[in-house]
């Protein structure tokens, strides 16, 4: 929207953005830019209203900022101004400037650059139509830069005929110092100046004389010293030749301007291509500068909100502009579901609502303008079709307005203008005048914009308006925390729940007699008093709700940390016991080489010794093999002792695992494990020790526990069957269901065992998960496919 506005809809949305801020927002995303043109194109954005536009432009801001996060150190070609060649070259029999051209061939340079930047992206990247959009033509770029150089200056081998002028005319020059120089040197001691030489002046090549001798030389005076005492003279002798020299300079120019009218005829055909590589490199540019801005404040482009979706729906949202101002700001979160149209933020002052409600329209028109502000991931956002906005003290004394008078205007432009797709954003409703009848004021106006639809938000000090949620449909309340104890904002926004105004608690931590505070508490109505009451309850019950939720929440962390230990620790186990197999099946290997040689050193020795001595031999032999096995079983306790054994955990053991009584070495399965204490089956007696007291039993599967035999036969009342459902068991109870449907599905050699648990909380599901993977005989637990019951079913399938 540039210029004057047309008409009362336009002026109050130019008025909204104004208030918003969006210039100095888009000022802050400009700087983010690699060109001043890109920067310029974003200074220039302004919300576009319709929903395809929204969609198509947020989709390449997403695909820049996904490369950008990719890849930080993708970056366009720098953008040259091409702007006034390109209007230049346009004009039929315009001749360009060497300096144009040249800036003409970086436009060129920087089309191939870019192109090849595209080439490399998925051909399903929105970032590709810009490759659409780019002009290379490299034989029209080779031919600038073949006549001309980069200062803008036309070459000597830009044609035969210039090189050959250039050539005559370096000749004629230096004719004419060296002419000048044996003249010079033949004139009078009185009229020569000591150590002078020939010169420049005016273009003209010129000697130094003294001013008595003027008669002596003749010809041109062109220039005297400061002192008037000598002058610089153009003798008879170098007229003639100058005017030679200056009949070439003519011809050059007539060469060099022959030259560039050529390159000019040859780039104007281009122009209209040129100019839409211009807008698509400077489009590019300003795409840059945008997803460069997002993740300086670490946001994610938001998704449009669905017809039936939220009217609003922020996650992680700020005030762009207080992220350049200093510390990183409070965050806020906040959801207008469909049926929710005005939501109303009440709370005392300098609490941050007006900053909340220019952040979340700031946000909105941002969004609409291609540029994602901060924001989190998971932000739905409507497009709305117009912004309006009442935010601040515009009292005018030009205009003889109050500041009420300059509300009510504002607010008057605001309903004439505003429609059911419209944002609305009032900052303090109602304020101004009488506070009854603002308040009446405030809630006719509120309920017109809800019942027509508009999507408000409101921010009020008055408590008849924090009512209205309660009697109004599509009404919320919201408000900005505030310490009650520090008397201090929060700026942590908080829905649902009206805010209190604090100003009695305020007066009376500034330091107001008390006795005039204590009245003033008397003198507030009674409803008003009660309300105030309940909010503060709802406060201290908020507050201890939110203090048990992060309690929760860290107690839930410890026990992840936990996990991570015991994880980490069985995988020191795991780690071990394979180093100890790799050493002792290394130290088997090479006893066995070592016997072989022992053998064979045997077989030499009975061959060199005769018959008469095999028995001999074979028992030296066997006695340097029964040396080496000797000698290979200390090398493997060696092994052993040097391999420190990791801490033994409890928490290692899980429900089915094999173990073994470290008193008295029984071996058994665990059966219950609970805070410590552990329920041990032995020979099918339970026993109840401390879980300290137990070691994982790695036996062999040939020898498998006492109390769980492998396999062992199913009693008589379990028959074989292919599934087994426990679903209705407590977790305590699977292992006594499932062991035996595992042996009975083994014995029958079924080949595996679908094990029906449920999906509920995963809870059964987890403990199905270990018992199988304690089972030597599972080979394989994977969750059932379609057909088989999916997530609440586990298929158990066996050696």
């Amino acid at each position: 929207m540039k210029g004057a506005a047309r008409d009362p809809a336009e002026r109050a949305a130019a008025h909204a953005l104004a208030v918003l801020g969006l210039d100095d927002a888009l000022a802050l995303v400009a700087a983010h830019a690699a060109s001043p043109l890109g920067a310029e194109a974003i200074r220039a954005l302004r919300p576009a209203y319709d929903e395809p536009t929204v969609v198509e432009e947020m989709a390449r801001v997403a695909a820049m900022h996904q490369l950008l996060a990719d890849e930080p150190a993708w970056m366009p070609t720098a953008v040259p101004d091409a702007r006034q060649p390109l209007k230049a070259a346009s004009a039929v029999g315009s001749v360009l400037a060497g300096a144009g051209l040249v800036v003409i061939s970086r436009l060129l340079e920087a089309s191939r650059s870019a192109s090849a930047q595209l080439d490399a992206l998925d051909e399903a990247s929105p970032l590709r139509e810009f490759r659409e959009r780019l002009h290379t033509d490299d034989a029209l770029r080779k031919r600038i830069d073949t006549a001309i150089d980069e200062d803008g200056a036309v070459r000597d081998g830009a044609s035969r005929a210039l090189r050959d002028l250039r050539g005559e005319l370096e000749q004629a020059r230096s004719r004419i110092v060296r002419e000048l120089e044996r003249y010079a040197a033949g004139l009078p001691e009185r009229v020569r100046v000591p150590d002078a030489s020939v010169s420049v002046r005016d273009g003209r090549y010129v000697i130094a004389i003294r001013r008595e001798g003027r008669s002596v030389v003749g010809g041109l005076v062109h220039d005297e010293s400061a002192s008037g005492n000598t002058l610089f003279v153009e003798p008879p002798v170098g007229i003639e030749l100058m005017n030679r020299v200056r009949e070439l300079e003519r011809a050059e120019t007539r060469e060099v301007r022959r030259i560039l009218a050529e390159l000019s005829d040859a780039v104007r055909p281009a122009v209209p291509e040129l100019r839409a590589s211009l807008d698509a490199l400077i489009g590019l540019d300003s795409l840059v500068g945008r997803a460069r801005y997002a993740l300086s404040v670490g946001a994610e482009p938001p998704t449009i909100a669905p017809a039936d979706g939220p009217r609003l729906r922020i996650v992680g949202g700020s005030h762009p502009l207080l992220h350049a101002e200093g510390p990183e700001p409070v965050p806020f979160d906040l959801e207008l579901g469909p049926d929710e149209a005005t939501l109303v933020v009440s709370g005392p002052n300098t609490g941050g609502k007006t900053v909340l409600l220019k952040a979340i329209g700031l946000l909105a028109a941002l969004h609409q303008a291609g540029v994602v502000g901060p924001l989190r991931a998971g932000t739905q956002l409507r497009v709305f079709r117009g912004f309006f906005a009442d935010i601040g003290d515009e009292q005018s004394i030009e205009a003889s307005l109050s500041t009420f008078s300059a509300h009510l205007r504002n607010l008057r432009q605001l309903l004439e203008a505003a429609h059911p797709g419209a944002l609305v954003l009032i900052d303090e409703l109602g304020s101004g005048t009488d506070p009854a009848e603002g308040a009446a004021l405030a809630r006719a106006i509120l309920e017109s914009l809800t019942r027509a639809g508009v999507t408000t938000v409101a921010s009020t000090h008055l408590g008849a308006l924090k009512r209205l949620a309660g009697e109004e449909a599509g009404v919320e309340n919201a408000s900005m925390e505030f310490d009650a104890a520090a008397l201090a904002p929060t700026y942590r926004l908080r829905k649902g729940v009206p805010g209190r105004s604090y100003g009695l608690a305020i007066a009376r931590r500034l330091g107001l007699p008390e006795d005039l505070v204590a009245r003033g508490e008397e003198l507030m109505p009674d409803a008003e008093r009660e309300a105030e009451r309940l909010l503060a309850d709802l406060e201290r019950k908020g507050r201890a709700a939110e203090a048990a939720l992060r309690e929760a929440e860290q107690r839930a962390e410890r026990a992840r940390a936990r996990e991570e230990e015991v994880a980490a620790r069985e995988r020191a186990v795991e780690l071990r016991e394979r180093e100890v197999e790799v050493a002792a099946t290394e130290g088997a290997r090479q006893m066995l080489l070592e016997a072989r040689a022992e053998v064979d050193a045997a077989i030499a020795e009975v061959r060199r010794a005769g018959a008469g001595s095999i028995e001999d031999a074979a028992s030296q032999a066997r006695g340097r093999v029964e040396a080496a096995a000797r000698d290979h079983a200390a090398r493997s306790e060696r092994v052993r002792r040097a391999t420190p054994e990791p801490e033994r955990d409890a928490r290692t053991l899980r429900q089915g695992d094999a173990v073994r009584v470290r008193a008295t070495g029984a071996r058994g399965v665990l059966a219950e494990l609970r805070d410590g204490e552990a329920v041990v089956e032995v020979r099918g007696v339970r026993l109840r020790l401390s879980a300290a007291e137990l070691d994982p039993d790695r036996s062999p599967a040939d020898t498998a526990p006492e109390g769980r035999p492998a396999p062992r036969p199913p009693p008589p009342d379990i028959e074989a069957s292919s599934e087994v459902d426990l679903r209705g068991l407590r977790a305590e109870e699977v292992a006594s269901r499932l062991h035996p449907a595992l042996d009975a599905a083994v014995v029958a050699d079924l080949g595996s065992l679908r094990v029906i648990h449920g999906k509920g909380h995963g809870i059964l599901r987890d403990v199905v998960a270990e018992l199988l993977a304690a089972d030597r005989r599972v080979v394989t637990a994977r969750p059932g496919g379609v057909g088989e019951g999916g997530a609440g079913v586990t298929v158990a399938e066996f050696r």
